[in-house]
């Protein structure tokens, strides 16, 4: 490995201190390095998925345009993400004058400090080099955040220490956006900063420099701007005041998975489900099942729109199921954890609290439109894969007051026993290719997807519990003939 320039000297004498490379700004070093990047297969932002034909040309326009720039999206839309993927845009490591707290170009210094010393060493100056992680500063916007936090402040402590005035530039104590100096400052949630914060952002985009406390001090500062906000909340908490907006070059807007079967591919990514002890295998249907969950909670008008459903809660569920699932195979002694349909109601906990409702939803309570939105998730999935197939049988079982118990901490081979009992109910999910003959773990998950889009269409009932019946009052049900894992209850 090539050893990096140690001092200035050396500096000037290697590649980086060519003037065309040592003198150019931050957005020109992300512009040219994007350029190589688009001439390769390379993604631009690894883990991004689903924005290659909607939000990534205009990042990358905005890029190349040298803009600062705002995502609007709501939650769980990779918004952060993406903001920390810019760092791979950036050179490997970068050189600075070593121990300046603003990331001093050697060649073009902005901070006294920096001057100073290399006025006295020359071409001894030392000479430090930040990785492209060390680049990247990211701040959670909050109402109390203070110009002091973003830009500095005056120290009066270490004014006394060096024996300087306090209008002397050493007594500088520095806020994060100079700390950020030739790199990338990213600020979340911009709406909920104070107006009077913002607007101490003007001169950074503006002129490019900064003033502390009032005097006379200007910092130069070489800055990739980025910022986010959701642009339901900023206006209902808080605002971007309009001439900030005007200084932001570009304002892209990120939205949520387009299709299911990108949202099953995302989600998969993301959740946890790889468990230590025993293999996961995880039915297509079910995955497919969880994410129309998100889909369909993201359409029900009881769900406030302007929240959100994120992507987050897909991924949660997900891992909930497994967990459920786990659980159950490590009771039963089961060899491989297979989620069932009932694991997902066992993953209430995970929707409920990703919910935010209309008054309309909070009458109902997130728990049982959680349920609904299971059922018409079921419902869904098992139209797609197996729509138009001949139920009539199974719900004729029902009608005629026969019911069956589920429980979700049985074994597979138990479970499949009592769904042989219903009529034509374990031959749909073999012929139509939900479950293999030889498969009982599988085949149990599938039987419980024809169940519960029965459910939803109203034509059979569940409970709770897990007791399937006919679709009438509870009264009019005759509990003699309840079937709990192929036996008589």
């Amino acid at each position: 490995m090539t050893k990096l320039p140690e001092t200035l000297g050396a500096l000037k004498r290697s590649p980086a201190g060519v003037p065309e490379r040592a003198l150019r700004s931050v957005k020109d070093e992300m512009r040219q390095n994007l350029l190589a990047r688009l001439c390769t297969d390379v993604p631009l932002f690894e883990g991004v998925l689903g924005y290659e034909d909607t939000v990534m040309p205009q990042i990358v326009n905005a890029i190349l345009s040298r803009h600062n720039f705002i995502l609007l999206g709501l939650r769980g839309q990779a918004k952060s993400r993406i903001l920390r993927a810019l760092t791979t845009l950036l050179d490997d490591a970068m050189p600075i004058v070593a121990g300046s707290e603003v990331n001093d170009n050697p060649f073009a210094p902005i901070s006294k400090y920096a001057r100073t010393l290399i006025t006295e060493a020359g071409d001894d100056t030392p000479i430090a080099w930040v990785g492209r992680e060390n680049r990247y500063v990211e701040k959670l916007a909050t109402p109390d955040v203070t110009i002091a936090d973003l830009i500095g402040d005056l120290d009066p402590i270490k004014a006394a220490r060096g024996g300087h005035l306090l209008s002397d530039e050493l007594t500088i104590h520095y806020g994060m956006l100079p700390r950020a100096n030739r790199g990338i400052f990213a600020l979340n949630e911009l709406a909920d900063l104070a107006g009077k914060v913002q607007v101490g952002l003007f001169n950074v985009m503006q002129e490019g420099d900064v003033q502390i406390k009032g005097y006379p001090v200007r910092l130069a500062l070489d800055v990739q701007l980025c910022f986010t906000a959701n642009p339901e909340d900023y206006t209902a908490r808080g605002k971007i005041i309009t001439p900030l907006k005007d200084r932001i070059g570009s304002e892209i807007l990120t939205h949520y998975p387009e299709t299911v079967a990108l949202g099953m591919t995302i989600t998969e990514q993301e959740a946890w489900t790889a468990r230590d002890h025993r293999p996961v295998r995880i039915p297509d249907f079910v995955a497919e099942l969880v994410e129309r969950v998100a889909f369909a909670a993201r359409a029900d008008r009881r769900v406030d729109k302007r929240s959100g459903v994120s992507q987050r809660m897909p991924i949660s569920v997900l891992e909930n199921v497994v967990s459920n699932a786990e659980r159950r195979a490590v009771a039963t002694g089961e060899a491989e954890i297979v989620p069932r349909v009932s694991d997902v109601y066992a993953a209430l906990p995970a929707i409920t609290g990703k919910l935010e409702l209309e008054y309309e939803g909070e009458l109902v309570g997130a728990a049982t439109i959680g349920r609904e939105l299971i059922r018409k998730a079921a419902d869904e999935t098992f139209e797609k894969r197996a729509g138009g197939v001949n139920v009539d049988e199974i719900v004729m079982w029902f009608d005629e007051g026969a019911a069956l118990l589920v429980t979700d901490d049985a074994k597979p081979d138990v479970v499949l026993q009592g769904f042989d009992v219903v009529p034509d109910l374990v031959r749909i999910v073999h012929h139509t290719g939900l479950a293999a003959d030889d498969d009982p773990a599988q085949s149990v998950a599938a039987c419980e997807l024809v169940l519960e889009a029965l459910v939803a269409r109203r034509r059979i009932s569940r409970s709770d519990g897990g007791r399937y019946a006919r679709a009438v009052p509870e009264q009019r049900r005759r509990p003699n003939q309840d079937f709990f894992g192929g036996g008589l209850g």
